[in-house]
């Protein structure tokens, strides 16, 4: 791999791949949270 647009573009998605699994993860956590805590789904946001 000697294209550095390629490499830019493949590190993009890579990242916006993993920030989006990683703030999916956080918003069920959240909520689990939440309901274990409150006992009610949390509000809507």
């Amino acid at each position: 791999m000697d294209n550095d647009l390629a490499k830019r573009l493949m590190w993009t998605g890579l990242l916006a791949g993993t920030g989006a699994v990683v703030s999916i993860v956080a918003n069920r956590l959240a909520t689990i949270i939440w309901v274990r805590l409150f006992d009610e789904d949390p509000p809507d946001a």
